[in-house]
């Protein structure tokens, strides 16, 4: 998988595990906090495995096992449609493509955004490195003059390298790129996402975008889009934020997401308080430097993605909690909320077996031996419940590879200075975001339906049941 192919390319999977390796390091050594998380992470994981056996098979069954270590998502965000354009030419070259569209501004965060990833399930497995890229929407900066200076700024920056752009032309023009030129990339795209502690604006300007909003102020004042965190995955993000404070880490108030399950759903977040890092604003000649606030620390629980079904009735039952329970700017009433959240969500279900039968959630299938011997020497049920109740076909959840609006509107705030949360009336822009991206967003849904639908597809052709159709499900 990292070697090269037949053209003398080596594959963006290696391109892709490679820049994952860097940025990680390149991160740790920024905030060195991250590397306590991670190591708490690692700890974690490792106690999960031991305790659960049965996690532990159904993991290596599904091919996770292997990912955990090496899993991360990052995220930036931008300031125009040319930059997020060029970051898709950037990111395809590591086997990546833009998945979802994500309006935060249904939850006060004046973006939208998207998710750049592997869609294979093969690619996934080697890394499924995600980076959540976020487009600053100036449409909704209310005041007029602040809104055109801020356009302004943003029009004179230049983001990436020029030899970064000059690899990513070579990579569209001869499908790939050498083991030499893949190093160079990556050195060369790292430059992107590096911190850099001057501003490229006066105080004076930086306050007045700061007042507007903190984001505002993070996306305009810099040369570029510093990743702002690195995200491992844990298997139990509940024991992760208890024991964040024994490591020195302050965690946020409320875990992001669903509440603790038997079954998990979807994705739930921690993450703790951004770093308050010293920056020189331009033109000022003092000694004193400014503070700024946005590179944090983020992990993640990822669980079984849910249908359109099953989707509708998340987002329904985690907004008539948000609606009620109000957690405040100090995290005031997190533990109303986390107890209001566990009872509400009683009401989707909590087995594998339910989320599958009533279509709640998608599910890979495979065949088992005892599956296989049957086929063999005996007619077959000719339905799949049928199939599982005799234990010749088995389902695991298939992962959720994505992200949550309002979640990430979440980390974004708490890590910006509250953890107070905010409801507004959405503002979506699909097809202005598409426009700048310079490509269409591939629906996640799509991909998860046509994954469990291939899997019941080779269950069929391994139990030699071609002309078998198999009651099929959402």
């Amino acid at each position: 998988m990292g070697f090269p192919n037949m053209t003398g390319f080596v594959s963006t999977d290696r391109i892709r595990s490679l820049f994952t390796e860097a940025m990680s390091q390149m991160y740790r050594a920024e905030v060195p906090q991250y590397g306590t998380l991670l190591e708490l992470v690692a700890d974690v994981n490792a106690e999960v495995l031991a305790t659960n056996p049965e996690l532990r098979n159904r993991l290596t069954r599904a091919g996770e096992l292997e990912r955990i270590d090496v899993e991360r998502h990052g995220a930036i965000r931008l300031g125009t449609a040319e930059e997020l354009s060029t970051i898709r030419r950037l990111f395809a070259v590591m086997g990546m493509q833009s998945v979802g569209y994500y309006d935060l501004s249904v939850a006060g965060v004046p973006v939208h955004s998207t998710c750049f990833r592997p869609i294979d399930q093969a690619a996934l497995g080697i890394n499924p490195f995600r980076v959540f890229t976020s487009l600053l929407r100036l449409e909704l900066i209310e005041d007029e003059a602040l809104r055109a200076e801020a356009a302004d700024i943003l029009s004179r920056r230049r983001i990436y390298t020029e030899r970064a752009i000059a690899l990513i032309e070579r990579h569209e023009q001869v499908g790939g790129l050498s083991e030499a030129e893949a190093a160079e990339f990556v050195a060369e795209a790292l430059e992107t996402f590096r911190w850099h502690g001057e501003a490229t604006v006066s105080a004076e300007t930086y306050k007045r975008l700061h007042d507007a909003h903190r984001l505002i102020a993070d996306v305009v004042s810099f040369k570029g889009p510093h990743i702002n965190h690195l995200t491992p995955r844990t298997l139990d993000i509940d024991a992760v934020q208890a024991r964040m404070p024994e490591r020195g880490i302050t965690p946020k108030a409320v875990i992001e997401g669903p509440p603790r399950r038997d079954c998990d759903i979807l994705l739930r977040q921690t993450s703790f308080k951004a770093l308050e890092e010293a920056i020189a604003f331009a033109g000022d000649t003092s000694a004193v430097k400014g503070t700024h606030t946005a590179r944090f620390g983020e992990i993640e629980q990822r669980g079984v993605a849910l249908t359109a079904k099953g989707r509708a009735l998340y987002d329904r039952l985690l907004a008539s909690v948000r609606g009620e329970v109000q957690v405040g700017a100090g995290g005031a009433k997190a533990g109303d909320y986390g107890s209001e959240l566990s009872e509400r969500f009683r009401e989707l279900p909590d087995s594998w077996a339910e989320l599958r039968q009533q279509a709640l959630a998608f599910f890979h299938y495979s065949v088992t031996p005892e599956g296989i011997a049957a086929a063999v020497s005996e007619t077959l049920p000719d339905d799949a419940d049928q199939l599982i109740e005799c234990g010749y076909l088995v389902f695991d959840p298939i992962v959720y590879e994505d992200f949550l609006p309002v979640s990430a509107a979440g980390i974004f705030q708490s890590n910006l200075g509250t953890d107070q949360q905010q409801n507004y009336a959405t503002r979506s822009n699909r097809a202005a975001f598409e426009a700048a991206l310079g490509a269409v967003v591939t629906d996640e849904l799509d991909l998860y339906a046509e994954r469990q639908a291939r899997s019941l597809e080779t269950a069929i052709e391994l139990l030699r049941l071609a002309g078998l159709q198999l009651k099929t499900v959402a």
